[in-house]
């Protein structure tokens, strides 16, 4: 298992994560955490404390929407918010070329592009939330104050 802290999307995450607060780590988990309810049984969580890691492509542009997952997110407010009309959910390419991450694994922070990041404001019900470091088997443990400040994501109304 410690093979996955050796993989550089994780050590590009953790890095991130440790310049932003030395106490943050990466957790490896035994069973995948690809989706939010994976992550959740594995972490005996509410599924609503995972956040899902969600990228957008509006026109020309990517937002990594930070969702509570137990939300779903809504693609009429994402319109009405950045004002553009074409918004859809960038390809499993996309994603890995801007976030340098594969879905299932992209964390909030440590992006190969910087992009606009977005933070659904249900994820401030919880204490405490868990988001993936670079890999489905890879999580980390933060508050809602400390996931504004580390992304720099502003807060909005983004689900349904």
């Amino acid at each position: 298992m410690n093979s996955i802290l050796n993989k550089e999307p994780v050590i590009r995450a953790e890095k991130s994560l440790k310049q932003f607060n030395s106490d943050l780590k990466v957790i490896v988990l035994k069973q995948t955490a690809r989706t939010a309810n994976e992550a959740a049984a594995a972490l005996g969580c509410k599924v609503g404390a995972i956040v899902k890691s969600l990228l957008f492509k509006a026109g020309d542009n990517f937002v990594l929407c930070l969702v509570s997952g137990d939300k779903k997110c809504s693609l009429n407010k994402l319109k009405k918010i950045l004002d553009e009309k074409d918004v859809s959910m960038a390809s499993p390419d996309d994603v890995k070329k801007i976030t340098g991450y594969t879905i299932g694994g992209v964390s909030p922070t440590g992006h190969l592009i910087k992009i606009k990041i977005f933070i659904d404001e249900n994820l401030n019900r919880f204490s405490s939330i868990f988001a993936a470091a670079g890999h489905p088997n890879a999580v980390f443990e933060i508050n809602f104050e400390n996931l504004i400040a580390l992304t720099s994501g502003e807060i909005k109304e983004l689900t349904e």
